[in-house]
């Protein structure tokens, strides 16, 4: 059954979503939301994700700037809470996430992280900084210039510290698919595994079944390789 529960993040109350599988879990993954906050879409990927066998957790990322639920359209209300996001709140949120998971018995390789948009960018710059079971990202930008306050994922390439696997579809301005080949590069020289998925018909956003740009042939053939990727690279607890 979801449930929430509350972790302190650098003296900030922070949520989490929450779902366990049947069961012993066999090992834990963070979920990081897109930006439109803990939407119907990451609670449908946390609880296939405990159904793999994994424990998830999805941290309400904007609990700060009043934890909004916002609609897929509306960009612009989305914006102020992106721009309030940086590097040091983003450390201690994760951070909080890995503390609260170690009480529950996983750490290090044990842990995974998947984000989704801008927590995909988020996820890619955990498994820089924390050696991780895995590290998956879905459409994440910033390749070339920092986002959400976090460096360029190029300039944190070559330091991955965990297995990751990257997502992307051919039809996404946003991330445009020399950018992605370039990424792709500068990940395999990091000493971890790597891989990089492309969609030749698919867009921003593709895997979310509540977005226009929803692509069902891409989204199906994605995630089987993420959940593969996720067992493959999570260590047993």
């Amino acid at each position: 059954m979801p449930e929430t529960v509350v972790v302190d993040s650098a003296g900030a109350e922070m949520k989490l979503y929450q779902v366990k599988p049947e069961g012993a879990a066999k090992g834990a993954v963070i979920v990081i939301q897109e930006a439109f906050g803990i939407t119907d879409h990451i609670m449908d990927i946390c609880a296939r994700i405990a159904a793999e066998g994994f424990l998830a957790v999805a941290p309400h990322v904007f609990h700060r700037s009043g934890d909004p639920l916002i609609s897929y359209e509306n960009m612009k209300d989305v914006m102020p809470h992106i721009m309030a996001l940086n590097r040091t709140d983003v450390e201690a949120d994760l951070t909080a996430c890995f503390d609260y998971l170690a009480g529950l018995g996983f750490s290090g390789r044990q842990v995974g992280i998947i984000g989704f948009c801008m927590g995909g960018t988020i996820s890619f710059f955990a498994g820089a900084q924390w050696e991780l079971g895995a590290a998956v990202t879905y459409y994440g930008g910033g390749i070339v210039q920092g986002r959400f306050g976090l460096p360029a994922m190029l300039e944190l390439a070559p330091t991955l510290k965990s297995p990751w696997q990257g997502n992307f579809g051919d039809l996404d301005q946003s991330i445009p698919t020399p950018e992605v080949e370039q990424l792709r590069e500068a990940a395999a020289k990091a000493g971890v595994a790597t891989e990089v998925n492309r969609y030749a018909e698919a867009d921003h956003g593709f895997h979310c079944n509540d977005r226009s740009s929803y692509h069902e042939a891409s989204s199906k053939e994605a995630w089987p390789k993420t959940v593969a990727f996720l067992k493959s690279h999570i260590q047993a607890g």
